[in-house]
């Protein structure tokens, strides 16, 4: 059961108890928001003196191989001179050489070289995921790190966490502050304990199926309180925890206990455990409560991990859920009409669902708790897998190796389980790719097409299901027919889980630790696919954009918008990975951009002649081409637009805006954006960030986008502009563009047409 509402709540007696604050008007309310762990912690890192308005420094900070390069392209060329925090690189995303030969290792070289020069913790590929390395080693009670993946999320261990894109990650490693207005805090109360068929990936599907498509939490702290917290173990916390990312919320926060304090024990710093509850009468702007004795085994049908729905319902009724999975493939692919996902031949003569592969990997699923209880069916059964491919990544080495200590290993690859390194493949499409039209299953963080590895701009489609891993272990061993862990329930034994102990030596053999040791001299080495960014313009006095795409999907993802799996190599090379932008969602757009792109890049060489011709539209809005071409060419930038209903769900990556901006993109429209992340993205990348709030718009392809004076709106901050839409047929009509008001580093940023510019000439 879960229950949300959207009306403010107390919480009693350090969280044990909620109550409507309708019901108490005498209290003090604004003394009670700050009685949340979430502000106690906003409040120690805040330094702008204004509690409304924050600008936070952070403790740590944390990278990794899919986006260091361009976040230290960035600082360096911002005038990054040392790391402020313990700032960690791990390598566990561009781990194969699937795609661009030497790429991968001159990256990591790359990243080596710079944790000597500035100062960095350099932890060697199939070490750990970055989270998990984050977990075990850097993060402490009442602290907050900021690191550049979405699924950054630390708050089960008393860490207020952000994850966010390159640019945010590089001013915090230029000790800027991270800012925004004081977000709306929701109560989360935890009560009973879960089955012990029922795994974290079930609660954490349980909430996102129910906030997601609502917009419940977007932007907001999850915050966990309740006696329900204190039933569950530490990596059933954590794994709950770091799928929050997929609510659409802002961070999480959980109350601490002696759970807490003992992981901290086992991992050799119980000094960093720091006792987090919320003071009494403390106010939260919403509540959700979950009744963890209801929770019951889930699933998330392809494409996304809000299409939550009772797994047993699912085997119940599988001509309902599987033809659901076909309709939603018409939406999600319709780009690409000829991909027609067959999930009804999944469903076989004896009426069950058979899968055709499964994955149990990285920060959300790669525990030791959860290996471990895989094992637990594994000896129940006692069958082995057949044919059924499993594959399990230990989230690092250290779990691993105890996972070897307890014979678990050994045991899992008897039965035919494939036991590989800490690698983040599974959760971005970069490894253990199924055949074509394959139904499989993860226990990883997201669900999206090409997360699996499959190609549908290329006519691949696979279709990818999350689930928990116990879940997942029932359907293996069942032949890979659909299993509920519900059918299994006996076997799960919490009681008999052997005890994790770490062994720390493992990363003191191995890892750089140079934080505080930064060594200038220290030569940088760059492999030749390493690129600087491009220059980027100031925003001009006026800006002719060209509508490059429309996509009218109700959310549009980040891996829509820069496709994870085969472009992660690429991503120390903006003009390459750039020629991947929308691939999956409208191919046309590169050339379209590019053609735009094309007549700037006349305007900057004074070339009149070509310029002349992009400019000519204006002669609808009444102005003299001929005549007035000089002051174009000076005062008038051409670059490219970008409609989308609500863009930026999903990853971090702040390639999804940089690569708009390395093929001419200047600005995005859209009715919201789904991320805060992905608009502070756009923002630092110097393109205007948009809203309107028709949901039909008529914007078509081709057509111009006239907007006189920008720079000064910007500058004043107007908080938005009347554009002249031009259409392809010499038509015009008036499209007013909401601009929000602008911070001053927002404001002063987009002046300076990107963060890079910013910071390089103050």
């Amino acid at each position: 059961m879960i229950q949300c509402v959207n009306e403010a709540y107390y919480a009693l007696d350090g969280g044990k108890t909620f109550v409507p604050a309708k019901d108490h008007p005498e209290w003090d309310q604004e003394a009670g928001r700050k009685n949340t762990i979430a502000y106690q912690i906003i409040a120690d890192h805040n330094t702008s003196g204004d509690p409304g308005n924050l600008q936070l420094k952070f403790d740590a900070i944390g990278v990794y191989d899919n986006t260091y390069v361009g976040i230290m392209q960035t600082a360096c060329a911002s005038g990054l001179k040392k790391f402020p925090v313990p700032t960690v690189f791990t390598n566990c995303h561009n781990c194969l050489c699937a795609v661009g030969g030497t790429i991968n290792s001159d990256v990591h070289k790359y990243a080596e070289t710079i944790c000597k020069k500035y100062g960095g913790i350099f932890v060697p590929p199939h070490e750990a995921v970055i989270h998990s390395y984050m977990r075990e080693m850097i993060v402490k009670g009442g602290s907050m790190a900021i690191v550049s993946d979405s699924h950054t999320r630390y708050g089960s261990q008393g860490c207020l966490a952000i994850g966010e894109g390159g640019p945010e990650v590089a001013k915090a490693m230029l000790d800027k502050t991270y800012e925004l207005k004081y977000p709306q805090v929701v109560g989360v109360y935890l009560t009973g304990s879960p089955k012990a068929w029922v795994g974290p990936m079930d609660v954490a599907l349980t909430l996102i199926g129910a906030v997601f498509k609502n917009g419940f939490v977007k932007n907001k702290v999850l915050e966990f309180v309740g006696p329900g917290v204190h039933s569950l173990s530490m990596d059933f916390r954590n794994g709950i925890d770091t799928m929050t990312t997929e609510s659409a919320c802002l961070t999480s926060i959980w109350e601490t206990d002696d759970t807490v304090r003992e992981d901290y024990r086992i991992h050799d710093r119980e000094e960093d455990y720091k006792h987090l509850a919320p003071k009494d009468k403390a106010l939260y702007d919403s509540f959700i409560h979950i009744d963890l004795d209801t929770v019951e085994p889930m699933i998330a049908l392809p494409y996304h991990p809000s299409n939550a729905f009772p797994l047993k319902d699912v085997i119940a009724n599988p001509e309902k859920y599987m033809k659901y999975v076909e309709d939603n493939a018409r939406t999600v692919f319709e780009n690409n009409p000829d991909i027609h996902p067959d999930m009804m031949s999944k469903i076989q003569k004896n009426g069950r669902i058979l899968v055709d592969q499964a994955a149990i990997a990285g920060c959300a699923a790669g525990s030791f708790e959860n290996i471990a209880y895989v094992d637990q069916v594994a000896k129940a059964e006692n069958r082995g897998l057949g044919m059924f491919p499993l594959n399990i990544y230990p989230a690092s080495q250290p779990v691993l190796t105890e996972l070897n200590r307890d014979g678990i290993s050994n045991d899992l690859m008897t039965e035919g389980v494939r036991i590989k390194t800490a690698f983040c493949g599974p959760c971005f499409g970069a490894s253990d790719c199924p055949e074509n039209n394959a139904f499989v299953l993860r226990h990883s963080t997201r669900n999206y097409p090409n997360r699996e590895g499959s190609k549908p701009n290329m006519g691949q489609v696979a279709s990818a299901a999350l689930m928990d891993s116990k879940s997942i272990a029932a359907t293996a061993f069942n032949g890979g027919y659909l299993t509920s862990a519900e059918e299994i329930g006996d076997v799960f034994k919490p009681e008999e889980l052997p005890a994790f102990t770490f062994n720390k030596k493992i990363y003191d053999n191995v890892v750089y630790n140079g934080f505080g040791k930064a060594q200038p001299d220290t030569e940088i080495v760059y492999g030749p696919f390493i690129k600087d960014w491009p220059a980027m313009e100031h925003l001009t006095d006026n800006l002719l954009l060209q509508v490059a795409s429309v996509i009218r999907d109700e959310v549009t993802t980040t891996d829509e918008l820069i496709p994870s799996g085969e472009t992660a190599s690429y991503r120390s090379n903006p003009f390459k990975i750039s020629e991947f932008t929308l691939l999956r969602k409208d191919p046309k757009y590169v050339g379209r951009a590019k053609a735009a792109q094309a007549y700037e890049k006349a305007r900057l060489a004074g070339d009149k002649k070509t310029a002349e011709g992009f400019y000519a539209p204006l002669k609808q809005v009444g102005i003299d081409v001929d005549k007035d071409l000089d002051t174009l060419m000076k005062t008038t930038g051409i670059g490219s637009v970008l409609y989308a209903k609500r863009p930026g769900d999903g990853s971090a990556r702040e390639y999804a805006a940089s690569c708009q901006k390395v093929l001419g993109g200047l600005a995005n429209i859209c009715i919201e954006y789904a991320t805060k992340r992905y608009r502070s993205n756009c923002v630092n990348w110097g393109m205007l960030p948009f809203t309107h709030p028709d949901q039909e718009i008529n914007l078509k392809v081709g057509e111009f986008l006239w907007l006189p004076n920008i720079r000064q709106v910007v500058a004043e901050n107007r908080g938005g502009i009347d554009a002249t839409v031009i259409g392809t047929d010499g038509s015009t009509r008036t499209l007013h563009l909401d601009l929000k008001i602008l911070n001053d580093t927002e404001r002063k940023t987009l002046l300076a047409g990107s963060m890079i510019n910013l910071f390089k000439e103050s």
